[in-house]
């Protein structure tokens, strides 16, 4: 009698616990949809008077003519992004191969804690660190081998900020998969004569190629939203850039500069907030098909 007392107990601690569980799914679902619809319904007012096509390709942006070409912050942020993470990510994956399979222990008790507070250093600071540093550099020494005058405030200074800022994350994410390969594979290797280099590069990268690919999505997902670091040395001049030393303005510097200046200006507001739906939209879309390319991985490189 007691034993199935306690096993409809079980039993019913395992129903409220899975039904727990797929109402706190649902909730998170509900909660990318009502910040989709809410940014959707405050977008409303531009989408009316502008078609979408004109508001994705336009490059005129005058707020005082209504005037809102959203195509230079779009590209911005694309660039910045992709820069930032092209930098980023031989030194990450390079560290933390060096870390796992090289170094020695009195190494990674000193990197480690370096990562920690690299991560959690404010944005601000990295910001403060690059108009400081970053900025007068390319300005003073690095720019003038390549053009005539550049201020420093530029593309190439946002993607090296950036990239500073996610290599923490990286490195702390490619530590966690390298360390999970399994020793036996490494072994393996070894015995059929490879080097250490060989084995890092051919078992243990094979083997977390998908954690890779995941740890990387994240990695653009915080660099194309990130607003303060960038705002303070990318330059924000509305405009194109077409080279490493023209000025950027992404779209979370375009938000963070204007969002409560100048709102009485007709559809200024509702421009900002699709602005933000098109942050949204994108990172909504470049992690879809990241799964898709994930998936594709894993089954390629399953060992």
């Amino acid at each position: 009698m007691e034993h199935t007392g306690l096993l409809r107990r079980r039993v019913a601690a395992n129903a409220m616990a899975s039904k727990l569980m797929k109402l706190l799914t649902i909730i998170s679902l509900l909660t990318l949809l009502i910040i989709g619809v809410g940014l959707y319904y405050k977008s409303t007012a531009i989408l009316g008077e502008h078609s979408l096509w004109s508001l994705l390709t336009g490059k005129e942006w005058s707020p005082l003519s209504g005037q809102f070409g959203f195509r230079p912050f779009i590209v911005s942020s694309v660039y910045v992004t992709v820069l930032s993470v092209a930098i980023a990510l031989p030194v990450a994956l390079l560290t933390a191969l060096f870390l796992t399979e090289n170094a020695k222990p009195w190494i990674t008790k000193v990197v480690f804690p370096i990562l920690d507070i690299l991560a959690g250093i404010p944005s601000v600071v990295y910001g403060l660190w690059g108009t400081l540093i970053i900025v007068p550099w390319i300005a003073d020494s690095f720019g003038p081998l390549f053009v005539d005058y550049t201020s420093g405030y530029t593309l190439l200074a946002g993607g090296i900020v950036l990239s500073v800022m996610i290599i923490p994350l990286l490195v702390s994410l490619f530590i966690e998969l390298f360390s999970a390969v399994p020793k036996d594979f490494k072994d393996a290797s070894a015995s059929l004569g490879a080097t250490r280099w060989q084995t890092s590069r051919l078992v243990v990268v094979r083997k977390a190629s998908p954690g890779i690919i995941a740890a990387v999505v994240l990695a653009i997902s915080k660099a194309f939203g990130e607003t303060l670091a960038v705002l303070m040395v990318c330059g924000n001049m509305v405009g194109i850039p077409h080279s490493l030393f023209d000025s950027a303005y992404p779209l979370p510097a375009l938000i963070a500069n204007n969002y409560g200046e100048m709102l009485s200006l007709p559809k200024y507001e509702s421009a900002l907030m699709f602005a933000s739906l098109l942050m949204f939209v994108i990172i909504l879309i470049f992690n879809a098909i990241s799964r898709v390319v994930l998936q594709k991985v894993e089954q390629k490189f399953k060992l």
